[in-house]
């Protein structure tokens, strides 16, 4: 038997520490392929404006409607300095008491409507509800009938249409709605409010309704206004378009505001936050509740993380596990490196891991070494599928289907208002630490069963008898060697029927790990060290019958 040299007994255990550390080290690492860690978010919001420091700045530009949502949405992520932008609007509220209803302070709107003019409105009003009046829409008709604006003079010729699908002509009595409606596009157009991509498309769809005698394609956007316009002031909703870019975004918006109207301060404070309100109405739309309460999550975190999670487009990682937070500013600036690092790091860890292990307990000297065997563990591929696996952990979303949105439009958008029925809210769909328990236990039992059986092949490897003695002793464990895959199938088993009656919270992942450390234990057994170990003694048993014939 080989003796072992010290440098020899000294390396396997620092390979084992070194691989350990390298591992833990690099699944630390706050960066994920489908998903953003909250530490990165954390990074990403440092130094950045909080919602209230933002609503504070609204204030001071006398935008108080927008800032008034923004408090709303700062007390909700449970800013501490929300109180301090409520003293703001409070005392506001006392110096300028009309300005409350619009939202703020508009050149033109004060000698149209007098806004100063206390109307005994206290707080933000839906700015339809200032064009319910004949006078108020003719006044405001004779205003825009002087604009020099082609765009405006295009919209007021709305009016004359009657092809107006669900609208009553603006011209006929119970058209008052699609006047009002008509008279808010143009006072928007008219005030430069729309962002320049949807003022274009505004014109481009007017000039094709006027063409056609028919609202056709323009009707949903004046839908879309309406459902705004309703719960929106002006200044808000001046502040909404300026930062959308399209007809769609638009839509998707009122659609939030109609499914979701509790929400609608956050939903309102991240397009203001972000400065595109086409990216969180996307990113919403995909990830329905869950994207709601990351995007909560990013509010809390400060501007810069807002503006990071809607850019990346990816979902939170909640799995409750430590991260290396120092690098999270590393992962900012250079995301695809520190990816490849994490990927790498992972590898290299496990491979040495796999590798010191094999060196203490199967090498020269080792605890569990064979006389005369050459039967190592292989620790290239199985360092890849162990790599693989512990990444999936980290990467919750890498193998799971995205659950269908909860904000995702149905049916076409025909309704002004609708009922919305309260729903139970959904967990975010992450790996959970009791999965994480779950495959970290399967995995224990592979390991001691794989153990067992090299302590056997090692029993019976000194055993004073002939080889063929020893090969039927072999023979004789074939059901100890198979029982590797004996035990992953009773875990899967067992873990589908607890996830079943519900006694268990487990997914599939965790519950088909158990199956795949199975094969893996057994491959390893009968294929790394059973059958080299059957063909050493097959070897002997012909060279003892060669020695036998020759000395005959």
């Amino acid at each position: 038997m080989t003796v072992p040299s010290p440098s020899q007994r000294f390396a396997a255990p620092v390979l084992v520490g070194l691989g350990l550390a390298i591992a833990i080290a690099a699944w630390l690492l706050p960066v994920n392929l489908k998903s953003v860690s909250p530490a990165l978010l954390r990074a990403a919001g440092a130094g950045t404006p909080t919602l209230a420091a933002y609503g504070r700045d609204l204030v001071e530009v006398e935008k108080i409607g927008p800032a008034a949502l923004v408090l709303a949405a700062a007390r909700a992520t449970g800013d501490p300095r929300a109180p301090l932008l409520e003293t703001a609007l409070n005392q506001f509220a006392l110096r300028q008491p009309g300005l409350m209803a619009w939202g703020g302070w508009d050149s033109i709107l004060d000698p149209l409507f007098n806004q100063r003019a206390d109307t005994g409105r206290r707080g933000s009003t839906p700015v339809l509800t200032f064009f319910n009046t004949t006078r108020a829409r003719t006044t405001l008709r004779a205003y825009l009938a002087k604009s020099g604006s082609e765009g405006v003079q295009s919209l007021l010729k709305l009016r004359d249409l009657t092809g107006t699908g669900r609208f009553v002509p603006a011209m006929r009595p119970g058209g008052q709605p699609l006047d009002a409606l008509i008279l808010l596009t143009s006072l928007l157009y008219e005030r430069g409010h729309f962002s320049p991509v949807l003022q274009r498309e505004i014109r481009s769809l007017t000039n094709e309704a006027l063409e056609k005698k028919e609202l056709g394609d323009f009707e949903p956007v004046l839908v879309n206004l309406l459902s705004l316009g309703r719960r929106l002031d002006w200044a808000q909703l001046a502040e909404l378009v300026r930062r959308t870019d399209s007809t769609k975004t638009l839509g998707e918006y009122a659609h939030l505001a109609r499914v979701a109207p509790d929400q609608l301060p956050l939903i309102y404070a991240a397009a203001l936050f972000s400065d595109s309100a086409d990216r969180v109405a996307a990113y919403l739309i995909e990830f329905g509740k869950a994207g709601l309460e990351d995007l909560k999550l990013a509010l809390a975190s400060g501007q810069g993380a807002v503006r990071q999670l809607v850019v990346r487009k990816v979902p939170v990682n909640h799995t409750e596990s430590p991260t290396l937070d120092f690098a999270a500013e590393l992962a900012l600036a250079h995301p695809q490196l520190l990816l490849a690092l994490k990927y790498l790091g992972v590898l290299a860890g496990v491979w040495l891991l796999l590798r010191g292990l094999d060196r203490w307990l199967l090498g020269p000297g080792g605890l569990l070494a064979l006389t005369g065997s050459s039967g190592h563990m292989k620790a290239g591929a199985v360092s890849v599928l162990f790599a693989l696996l512990l990444l999936v952990s980290t990467e919750p979303f890498l193998l799971q289907a995205a659950p269908a949105s909860e904000f995702q439009s149905r049916l076409p958008v025909l309704v002004v208002a609708s009922a919305i029925v309260p729903s139970e809210p959904q967990s975010p769909n992450t790996m959970e630490t009791t999965h994480l328990i779950s495959i970290a236990v399967f995995a224990v039992l592979q390991i001691a069963v794989y153990l067992l059986c090299l302590m056997k092949i090692r029993e019976i490897a000194q055993q004073n008898v002939s080889p063929v003695v020893k090969q039927q002793l072999m023979k004789n464990e074939e059901n100890l060697f198979d029982l590797g895959l004996y035990v992953g199938i009773g875990g899967t088993a067992a873990a589908m029927v607890l996830i079943t009656l519900g006694i268990a919270k487990t997914n599939l992942i965790a519950a088909f790990s158990s199956n795949l450390f199975g094969i893996t234990c057994v491959a390893l057994v009968k294929i790394r060290h059973v059958r080299p170990f059957v063909r050493q003694l097959i070897l002997e048993e012909g060279n003892a019958a060669g020695r036998s014939s020759r000395e005959s």
